[in-house]
């Protein structure tokens, strides 16, 4: 059967955050469903649908913004306890709003990640996990790298406690107690946990992950080591997953997986005979997805997808048809429902209008009085700066709360400027469309290793009066390089020691200040090994490194140049000595080579196709068919909207390839 949803927006609240909003419990089957929502101003709010209008539950004051919301109760009951997230401090309500809970975990950082379950409670910060029982600490485990969620498979099912942190590493990091039972490397960095059909599935310890570069998996945690079922690849190349849930949408009998991603897609996922996930709908909504649930809310008897967004939004898209057949005395009632929604909506309007002359007489007189603070109003924006393995480019993802009028960007490094198939913003020079309302835009950047410094964008939204943020990114020296677990030791490799009186992390932060994807915390232990791989040219580079001691090895020449010249200054500034040797492998330059050679080939002839193109064309209309030419220049005549678009895309790529080339030859007489 084919899903056809309808959109239906309920209401609007501040700025959420990932996993900030979910529907209650229902009483019977397909009755209609309160939803509960947290936002940035600190405010939890839980309302219901009434004759299409949203009719507030309960309203908390304004708080500390709200990183994170969770249902509880006691287990193997309906879980309709509210747990919120902001600060250090974890408040539970009652699904009529009374505050029960008030718990203050002391944690030095915010937190970032909650899980409830009975009378368990799981936290992480950015590094360190925490688990309480009855408010009482139990467990503590400090991470290598940042928690971006945290979940604990269901205690109900199964006879014990086995909690599984989400970490930026690509690694799902399983405990038990205080300790790792073991790590398991996934394909991107893990954003979000759920449990499969909510319950861990048939065996109760199936796990979903969704990752910031839009990648899907199903794995089964075991007591003794993973079981990898499914993994649906990005092949469309959409934005990164914040949320997912499980709901049986289509009718079938079978729980659908809900997907929300952060540019703005809502999935539905059905699975096969197999067990294999297979897209059954998708939509585009303007601004990321914070929080995705399946339920019943805007109507009893109709199923729906209740979905919230970075600016506050909560939407529905229902089973509900928009147009209903319908006798003579039907249809009056409705046009009367609608009547009665116009005045509403008109009085409401009314309203506004006025509320905005007030506030904007009152910020004239403020402004103008002499004691005047500064009244420049404050906007909140949601940015992301990753690292695209498949095309070695940077996406800088902006998204602001209310529309954009312009971003200016600014590097002091050389940087190519990319477009974006599916961004609202052009890249190019040309007037502007003043009705359009964008929040959200992306770009992408190619940087070239060896030059390193900053890139700025300076927000402007259309406000009034004029404001505009200014936020930085780091161009490293190494930027095209990507943060992996596993190299080829059978690699020609060039290694450069480093030897002198420096802490460990001293050179913790040099490797930092060098290379993406590494903790701005030194790791524990007193050595460390980071291995990557370049995205551009696939070569890699191990860094082991430890308290006055640091080795790099690489077989591309020109990283370990880029190594030295950077470490040396950097030592240099801080008046450390360092003794630098090299051990130099002629063999690996031959190598590299070989692994630019047919990259390079391959944009040689896509240039070579793409410059034959508009003489080919006047052939054909002045022979009147393609019959004569040869199957070569058929089919670059066939393929060359195709050939076009990806040469377009891929600006200085041979210029880039070429230039790596002879840096890797270079490298060898500068070293």
């Amino acid at each position: 059967m084919d899903l056809n949803l309808n959109r239906a927006d309920y209401l609007q609240v501040g700025v959420t955050s990932q996993k900030t909003m979910k529907l209650l419990p229902a009483s019977r089957r397909r009755a209609t469903q309160k939803v509960v929502v947290g936002d940035h101003d600190g405010v939890v709010m839980c309302f219901g649908m009434k004759k299409g209008e949203a009719v507030t539950v309960f309203k908390t004051l304004p708080g500390q913004k709200i990183a994170r919301l969770e249902l509880g109760g006691v287990l193997n009951t309906p879980q309709e306890k509210v747990f919120v997230a902001a600060g250090s401090e974890i408040r539970g309500f009652t699904k009529r709003g009374k505050q029960f809970l008030s718990f203050e975990t002391n944690l030095t950082e915010s937190i970032k990640a909650m899980h409830i379950s009975g009378s368990d409670l799981f936290l992480s910060a950015s590094y360190i996990y925490n688990h309480y029982c009855d408010c009482k600490d139990q467990h503590y485990y400090l991470s290598g790298d940042k928690i971006n969620d945290i979940i604990c498979l269901p205690v109900e099912r199964l006879p014990r406690i086995t909690p599984v942190l989400a970490c930026q590493d690509r690694v799902l990091r399983v405990l038990q107690g205080s300790d790792v039972m073991y790590e398991i490397e996934v394909p991107g960095p893990p954003t979000v946990l759920a449990l499969h059909n909510g319950n861990g599935g048939d065996s109760g310890e199936d796990l979903m992950f969704g990752t910031s570069d839009g990648k899907l998996g199903l794995i089964q945690i075991t007591t003794s080591k993973p079981i990898h079922k499914w993994e649906i690849r990005n092949e469309k190349k959409r934005g990164g997953i914040l949320c997912v849930d499980n709901f049986d949408i289509v009718g079938d009998g079978v729980k659908d997986l809900l997907v929300g991603r952060d540019d703005g897609m809502v999935e539905v996922y059905s699975f096969d005979n197999a067990n294999e996930p297979v897209l059954r709908f998708d939509q585009a909504l303007s601004e990321s997805v914070t929080s995705i649930q399946g339920g019943c809310v805007g109507k009893d008897g109709y199923d729906e997808i209740v979905v919230s967004t970075y600016s506050g939004w909560v939407t529905g898209l229902t089973t509900e048809p928009i147009h209903k057949e319908s006798g003579p005395g039907e249809e009056l009632k409705i046009n009367q429902e609608m009547q009665n929604k116009i005045s509403s909506l008109r009085s409401e309007l009314e309203h506004l209008q006025l509320k905005v002359l007030q506030e904007r007489e009152k910020y004239q007189q403020s402004s103008q009085s002499s004691k005047a603070k500064s009244a420049v109003p404050s906007f909140s924006i949601n940015d992301k700066f990753t690292l695209n393995k498949d095309d070695a480019s940077y996406s800088l993802t902006l998204e602001v709360q209310t529309a954009i009028d312009n971003v200016l960007i600014q590097s002091d490094v050389p940087i190519d400027l990319l477009d974006v198939d599916k961004n609202s913003a052009v890249v190019s020079f040309s007037s502007c469309d003043s009705e359009a309302n964008t929040t959200r835009l992306e770009l992408k950047i190619r940087s070239i290793e060896g030059q390193y410094g900053t890139l700025q964008a300076y927000v402007t939204p259309r406000i009034q009066p004029k404001t505009c943020q200014v936020r930085q990114y780091l161009i490293k020296p190494l930027s095209l390089h990507q943060r992996t677990h596993v190299i080829d030791h059978d690699r020609p490799m060039n290694t450069l020691t480093l030897t002198g009186q420096f802490s460990f992390a001293e050179v913790h932060s040099w490797v930092v200040f060098c290379l993406p994807e590494v903790p701005e915390k030194p790791p524990a232990g007193e050595c460390v090994t980071f291995y990557f791989q370049n995205t551009f040219l696939d070569t890699q580079l191990e860094s082991t490194y430890k308290k006055g001691e640091g080795i790099f090895k690489s077989d591309n020449i020109s990283t370990i140049s880029i190594l030295k010249d950077v470490l040396s200054k950097e030592a240099t500034k801080r008046k450390i000595n360092l003794n630098i040797s090299y051990e130099i492998n002629e063999v690996s330059v031959k190598h590299t080579l070989k692994l630019i050679h047919p990259k390079l080939e391959y944009q040689l002839l896509l240039a070579k196709k793409v410059q034959l193109i508009d003489a080919l064309k006047e052939l054909q209309v002045h022979e009147g068919n393609t019959n004569f030419l040869i199957p070569e220049y058929r089919c670059i005549l066939e393929e060359a909207d195709h050939l076009q678009e990806e040469y377009k895309k891929q600006p200085a790529h041979l210029e880039r390839l070429y230039g790596a080339a002879s840096h890797s030859s270079w490298g060898l007489c500068h070293i």
